[in-house]
C-alpha cells in the first residue's frame, strides 16, 4: 500500500489523519504525566514527542482548551489534594 492510500484508508476508517492520531496519543500522554505528578513540563513535552514546550501548548490549548499548567493545576494530584 502506498504511503498516500494508506493516509486516505486510515483517515476513512478512524476520522482522523495519522498525524492527528499521533498528536492524540502524545496529548494523552502528556496529560497523564501532568496528572501524576511533578515533573518539569518542558520535559514531559520532550519525553512525549512534542520536543518542546511551545509547540505541547499549542496542542493542549487547540485540543482542551488550556494550557498545561492549567491543566496541571486542575486535574494534577496536589490540586486534588489541595481540595480536601
Amino acid at each position: 500500500m502506498s504511503p498516500r492510500n494508506f493516509v486516505r484508508v486510515y483517515q476513512r476508517e478512524t476520522g482522523n489523519s495519522p498525524e492527528r492520531a499521533n498528536e492524540l496519543i502524545r496529548l494523552e500522554a502528556a496529560r497523564r504525566l501532568l496528572e501524576k505528578g511533578p515533573d518539569p513540563i518542558k520535559q514531559i513535552a520532550h519525553n512525549t514527542g512534542f520536543w518542546d514546550d511551545e509547540r505541547m501548548c499549542r496542542a493542549f490549548v487547540k485540543a482542551l482548551g488550556v494550557s498545561p499548567p492549567d491543566y496541571r493545576n486542575r486535574f494534577g494530584r496536589l490540586a486534588d489534594s489541595a481540595t480536601f
